[in-house]
């Protein structure tokens, strides 16, 4: 798995060692508060961090370098059991976490605090509009004078003839041959610069991408000429090439903060629905025109993967605008519907006489549940009534919640030093643990990839090595809490990654489905011409633990994504080489056979767009013809080029 920043060390922390209490001990409230340390394992506030922000620019053309042998993980290898295997699983007492009650008194020091791990560089390297600078890696730049969230109706899209394609890391150059590519490159900027300012004429916005000013996740060659595909609701165009149908342009920060937090994205059939600063903002899915604005009081911290079937969703939030000397808490819970953009409810929770600072959120049913190492809390999504919460103690307590089809907990047990997770299926409605499987002591952060069928990712004995948070999944039983296998995914082989530590559901590079786990492998050199990259998507037997033998390749130059399910199907998405537009394919759950769903275009002016959406950080949504790009943060530091919040793309 490619290399991100680390997480952060792990000092000791967590409640002192004492028994855990009993599930019916942990059903009724104590008798008075209890002090419980927070812990220092959620990482600082991501705007007190200097350079945190967008991920690095797009990639650039490969250069020429000697040749060396294909190559690619070991597709056929077994899984091995390694450090930490799991213990026989042992099923919970049946008693239920009570209607609200009042956990322990905790101090709340600050606000969220995203990981610098895992898909939140520290230190953005310097490459294509980035000047190496230490604090401002991007460079200031001022923001265009239209306001935030404009309409912009779709632009046509032309090329700049003679323009160089977009960098790219990871290759070996020879230095004589750099210095001439360079000198090449120059020559084509200057002459491309000068083609397209003359066909341009004085109409000039009309003719890229950053002209925003105007106004549920082979090659090629893999689609088809029409016809439906088998197993799901996403139909194949006769004709994939798509267009930009809006983008919408990055935010402006305020003065008193360097990076702010954008999650959060939904799409309906006739909504886009993306958070911004303060904010969530509905798009009509088509036209990009503004249909609600839902204003808070401060900016989103995080937002559920989730929406129950008649479009409502839930975020949590901070209080007010964080300034340098008030960074603020993510106290606040709020529900609203994708329709209108009305909020149904705001809420808190208390821990004690503190309010609890949420790291995460998600919906399940008709419940809303959010969860800290401060507590937790769960609503009914409609009329905001609390419904419970679960028993904080010196021994356990709910780190964060899956949800879905289903609602898992991950429940952390123990001191530092003999951490134990509880992988718990739990009722939405009370909160009663229906199963229970609890993971080898020494595994300290796991994170939910599906809760039906149950995976969860962890990385056992930080033995990844590269900051992606997995070495293992762990296929377990939803009714018994029975291990079902343990798959090994060694780093060097997958691309997958998971954020285990405060965003529980947080994974990308894989899908489940199909009683399946879909993931994809790191890339490796193609063995084609250009010495160029790609990877595949292979598939793991949730009942064995081992490769089916499906295998779908990226192709020449792509590197390919999973996204989600639909119906058996696979629906990805393919990065491409720098001088093509990006794809979306659907893979056949049973013969891995590819059809094109998408192909973006392939003008330079969209590419630079489309490429800074890196799929390990941005949210990017298919549905029903429609592709939806954007990004989780708004900045301060700027590229240079005109940034977007979101591009949406969709087939005729």
């Amino acid at each position: 798995m490619t290399q991100p920043p680390q997480p952060p060390e792990k000092p000791g922390f967590g409640p002192p060692p004492e028994p855990e209490p009993s599930r019916s001990e942990q059903a009724s409230p104590p008798e008075q508060p209890q002090q419980a340390p927070a812990d220092p394992q959620t990482p600082a506030d991501p705007q007190a961090q200097p350079g945190f922000g967008p991920p690095p620019g797009p990639a650039q053309p490969p250069a020429q370098q000697p040749p060396s042998a294909p190559g690619g993980p070991d597709l056929g290898k077994a899984p091995q059991p390694g450090y930490g295997y799991p213990q026989a699983p042992q099923l919970p007492q049946q008693s239920p976490r009570t209607a609200p009650q009042t956990p322990p008194t905790v101090p709340v020091p600050g606000g969220p605090q995203p990981p610098p791990g895992y898909g939140y560089p520290q230190q953005p390297p310097a490459g294509y509009g980035y000047p190496g600078q230490p604090q401002q890696p991007y460079g200031q730049q001022p923001y265009g004078q239209q306001p935030y969230g404009y309409p912009h109706p779709t632009v046509p899209m032309q090329s700049q003839s003679g323009a160089p394609g977009q960098p790219g890391g990871g290759r070996k150059v020879n230095a004589s041959l750099a210095i001439i590519v360079a000198a090449v490159v120059a020559i084509a900027l200057i002459v491309g610069a000068g083609v397209w300012y003359s066909s341009a004429g004085g109409d000039e916005k009309k003719n890229t991408a950053n002209s925003g000013d105007s106004g549920d996740t082979k090659g090629g060659e893999g689609g088809n000429s029409g016809g439906d595909t088998a197993g799901g609701d996403e139909k194949a165009p006769a004709d994939p090439s798509s267009e930009v149908l809006f983008q919408v342009p990055a935010p402006k920060v305020p003065k008193d903060a360097s990076t702010i937090v954008t999650s959060g994205s939904w799409t309906t059939d006739k909504v886009y629905a993306k958070s911004g600063v303060a904010e969530v903002v509905g798009y009509d899915a088509v036209e990009g025109d503004e249909l609600w604005t839902l204003d808070l009081p401060g900016p989103v911290c995080e937002a559920s993967d989730h929406a129950t079937e008649d479009g409502r969703t839930a975020v949590i939030y901070k209080p007010a605008m964080p300034t340098k000397t008030k960074p603020q808490s993510c106290t606040q819970v709020a529900a609203f519907d994708l329709a209108t953009g009305e909020k149904l409810w705001s809420e808190t929770a208390r821990s004690g006489t503190q309010e609890i600072s949420f790291n995460n959120v998600t919906v399940s049913g008709n419940t809303v549940a959010a969860a800290s190492t401060s507590g937790g809390a769960a609503w009914d999504i409609t009329s905001g009534k609390a419904l419970w919460a679960p028993k904080t103690s010196d021994a356990c307590y709910d780190s964060g919640y899956g949800g879905g089809p289903k609602l898992v907990a991950v429940r952390k047990c123990g001191p530092y030093d003999q951490r134990q997770l509880h992988i718990q299926t739990i009722d939405p409605k009370d909160g009663k643990v229906l199963s229970e499987y609890k993971m080898s002591e020494g595994i300290e952060y796991a994170a939910v990839v599906s809760t039906d069928p149950l995976v969860v990712a962890a990385d056992v004995g930080d033995s990844a090595g590269d900051g992606s948070g997995i070495s293992d999944f762990f296929s377990i039983d939803n009714k018994s809490g029975a291990l079902r296998t343990r798959i090994s995914a060694p780093g060097e082989e997958f691309a997958a990654r998971c954020d285990g530590i405060t965003k529980i559901e947080h994974c990308s590079g894989l899908a489940v489905g199909k009683d399946r786990l879909y993931i994809a492998t790191e890339e490796h050199e193609s063995g084609g011409e250009g010495y160029s990259r790609t990877n595949e998507v292979v598939a793991f037997d949730l009942a064995t633990g081992k490769q089916t033998g499906q295998r779908a390749d990226a192709g020449d130059g792509y590197t390919i994504v999973p996204l989600r399910m639909d119906g058996d199907n696979v629906i990805a998405y393919k990065r491409p080489p720098y001088d093509k537009g990006g794809q979306i394919v659907s893979i056949d759950g049973g013969s891995f056979k590819e059809t094109k769903l998408m192909e973006n275009p392939a003008e330079k002016s969209v590419r630079d767009v489309e490429a800074r959406m890196l799929p390990q950080h941005a949210e990017i949504l298919y549905s029903r013809g429609r592709l939806y790009m954007s990004d989780v943060y708004a900045s301060t530091l700027s590229s240079g080029d005109k940034e977007y919040l979101a591009i949406a793309f969709g087939t005729g």
